[in-house]
């Protein structure tokens, strides 16, 4: 079966031909960073204007790149929630559009289940129950898995995601937008033991990462004569630490026979050797997606549509994005 798969829950707008939930046949999407970094994050607004001009061609794109044309697609899956309201409404249309004039099934997809489902892009075999952390500027999510639709979250973040948090430090710093990636560079150069950073830890399998967000403003408030690099490598390996610890506890205590990674998080380095290590040491299988497919992407919305369907999900000409849909099995 190859479904289309169309994300715009953000400031990416990317349409992609998946064939049976594996194998990618055309992933194509358009970043909007450069227009957003003048203001140092996505503006909503602007976003959505952006994913009506662009839409069209990209969706021509992807079509062309998979070398066949709507004929060739027998279902369409489209991101329905969460994310920015006037963002997915244009992804939405878009794969109603296609839906409707094909005569084509359609499945509307939670954004982090297609976060979740990147991993099945890999081709690799999923060991049930599996534990997934999933990782981005909007959610930090451990997510136990008992199928590949079968999703319950487990824990997650009390107030900030530790993207936001890599984001907003950046700022702090100086870095500019988008930050995480530059934190990311800079933190191989520093000291990650230099500053201190506090730590949280949460009863269950909860995270928190505002505190070391204030304590960053802090610290650099308080004029510190540290290298910046020192004072990214000290805050991003707190980061590390908290998600690394939490996902540890919780896959011993839930039972779990893999852990996952996934979210645009998941490109970042030191988490993934993190987590790798973490897994090796526990005798555990680690799977995480290649990073091209950590960051928002259509491909992975369409892998989660196929199992959606195969499982029996299907979603008619009514269905609505939802700002904060809930996660919630097939």
């Amino acid at each position: 079966m190859r479904l289309l798969g169309i994300e715009t829950s953000c400031d990416e707008t990317s349409v992609a031909l998946v064939e049976d939930g594996r194998h990618i046949l055309a992933n194509v999407v358009a970043s909007q960073v450069d227009v957003h970094a003048r203001f140092g994050g996505v503006v909503p607004e602007i976003a959505s204007r952006q994913h009506v001009e662009s839409i069209g061609a990209i969706l021509a794109a992807a079509l062309s790149d998979a070398g066949v044309g709507f004929e060739a697609v027998d279902a369409v899956a489209t991101t329905a929630g969460p994310g920015l309201q006037g963002a997915l409404l244009v992804g939405l249309t878009a794969a109603k559009s296609v839906a409707f004039a094909r005569g084509l099934p359609l499945v509307g997809v939670h954004h982090i289940h297609g976060h979740v489902a990147a991993n099945f892009l890999t081709g690799a075999s999923i060991l049930f129950p599996a534990l997934c952390l999933v990782v981005s500027g909007g959610h930090s999510d451990l997510i136990l898995m008992q199928s590949e639709v079968e999703l319950t979250v487990i824990g997650h973040t009390r107030d900030d995601a530790a993207g936001e948090a890599l984001d907003k430090g950046a700022r702090v710093l100086g870095l500019g937008y988008p930050g995480g990636p530059v934190i990311d560079r800079l933190a191989r150069q520093g000291n990650p033991d230099a500053v201190p950073f506090p730590r949280t830890f949460l009863p269950g399998y909860d995270f928190s990462f505002s505190g070391i967000k204030t304590a960053l403003l802090r610290q650099v408030q308080a004029g510190t004569a540290l290298p910046v690099a020192d004072l990214a490598a000290s805050y991003q390996r707190a980061i590390v630490d908290m998600l690394a610890g939490q996902t540890m506890t919780a896959a011993r205590e839930v039972g779990a026979r893999q852990l996952l990674l996934a979210g645009g998080v998941a490109a970042n380095t030191e988490l993934r050797a993190r987590m790798e290590a973490e897994c090796a040491a526990a005798g555990l299988p680690f799977l995480v997606p290649p990073r091209n497919l950590c960051t928002d992407n259509a491909a992975m919305i369409a892998a989660a549509g196929y199992y959606l369907l195969r499982a029996g999900r299907k979603d008619d000409l009514s269905l609505n994005a939802v700002a904060n849909l809930p996660l919630a099995a097939a």
